[in-house]
C-alpha cells in the first residue's frame, strides 16, 4: 500500500513537473511563432483588436519590402565583423589581464581589480558619451572599427577568467617554471589551454551580447549602410506609425545568421553555458 503511494505520489509529481516546462517553453516560444505570423499579415489585420492570430492570405512582398528598405547585406558582414572581432579582443585582453590579476604579483593589482568590477556594476549607458569621444577623436566613426571599439576589453571576461585561472592549482605553474617556462610561456602553453571550458562559454556570451547590442551602434553609425541588424531594424519603426508586418518580416531575417549559428555549433553553445555553473 506505501509503496503504492509512493508511486502515485511521484507520478503526480512528474506530471506537475511537465506541465509546468510544457506551460513555459510555450510562454518562451509565442513571441517567436507571433512574430513569424505577424510578418504574413497585412497592416489592417497586424493591427486589429481583437487580434487575430493567423492571416487571411500569407504575404511574402513583406518581406521584398523589408528587403528594398534596409540594406541587408551590408547589416549582416557589419554584425559578422563586429562579432568576430569583439570575440577576439575579448578572448585575447581577458585572458592576459584575467591571468594577470589571479596568478601574478605587483603593486595596485587589488586596486586595477576593484575598478574592473566598478566598471560591471555601473550600466554601459554612462560610459557611450566619452566612448564616443575617443572614436570621434580618432576619426573611425561610421566604420566597423567603431562598432568593435567598446568591446576591445570586457570587464566581465576578465573576471569571469580571473576566476576560472583561481581555479588552476599554484602547483601547475611553479612545474611550468620548474621546466624552464617564463611567464609568457607558462600562460600560453600552460594556464590558457586549460580554461578552454570558459574561453568558450566566454565566447558565448560575448558573441550574443555583441548581436543584440543596439544603443552603441545607433550612437556611432549613422550611415545605414555601416550599421548592424539590430540598428538598421530601429530605422524601420516609425515616430507616428509603424509596419508591424515589415518590422516583423526585417526581425525574422535578422535571425537568420544567430539561429543557423546555433544550428551549426549546438554543442559548443550548451557545454558552453553549461560549463559556467562548473568549478
Amino acid at each position: 500500500m506505501q509503496k503504492k503511494s509512493m508511486e502515485n505520489s511521484k507520478r503526480t509529481s512528474m506530471i506537475i513537473t511537465y506541465t509546468a516546462l510544457i506551460l513555459g517553453s510555450i510562454i518562451m516560444i509565442f513571441p517567436f511563432v507571433w512574430m513569424i505570423l505577424t510578418s504574413s499579415k497585412t497592416v489592417s489585420e497586424s493591427m486589429q483588436i481583437p487580434p487575430t492570430i493567423f492571416p487571411n492570405q500569407l504575404m511574402a512582398d513583406n518581406f521584398v519590402e523589408a528587403l528594398a528598405s534596409l540594406p541587408f547585406v551590408n547589416m549582416y558582414l557589419n554584425t559578422i565583423l563586429m562579432i568576430i572581432f569583439r570575440v577576439i579582443f575579448a578572448v585575447l585582453f581577458s585572458s592576459m589581464a584575467g591571468y594577470a590579476f589571479a596568478k601574478l604579483r605587483f603593486k595596485g593589482k587589488n586596486l586595477l581589480f576593484g575598478i574592473v568590477l566598478m566598471q560591471m556594476m555601473l550600466p554601459s549607458q554612462i560610459f557611450i558619451i566619452p566612448q564616443y569621444q575617443m572614436v570621434a577623436k580618432l576619426g573611425i566613426a561610421n566604420s566597423v572599427a567603431a562598432l568593435v571599439f567598446p568591446g576591445l576589453v570586457s570587464a566581465f571576461g576578465t573576471f569571469f577568467l580571473r576566476q576560472s585561472y583561481l581555479a588552476i592549482p599554484e602547483e601547475v605553474g611553479e612545474a611550468a617554471y620548474l621546466d624552464g617556462c617564463n611567464q609568457w610561456q607558462t600562460f600560453a602553453k600552460i594556464m590558457f589551454p586549460l580554461t578552454r571550458s570558459s574561453v568558450a562559454a566566454l565566447t558565448v556570451f560575448t558573441a550574443v551580447f555583441a548581436y543584440s547590442d543596439l544603443m552603441w551602434p545607433l550612437v556611432v553609425n549613422s550611415d545605414l549602410k555601416m550599421m548592424t541588424l539590430s540598428s538598421g531594424l530601429a530605422t524601420l519603426r516609425g515616430q507616428f506609425s509603424t509596419n508591424f508586418p515589415v518590422l516583423m518580416a526585417g526581425s525574422l531575417l535578422a535571425m537568420l545568421p544567430m539561429v543557423i549559428l546555433y544550428l551549426v555549433f549546438q554543442r559548443q553553445f550548451i557545454e558552453g553555458i553549461a560549463m559556467t555553473g562548473g568549478k
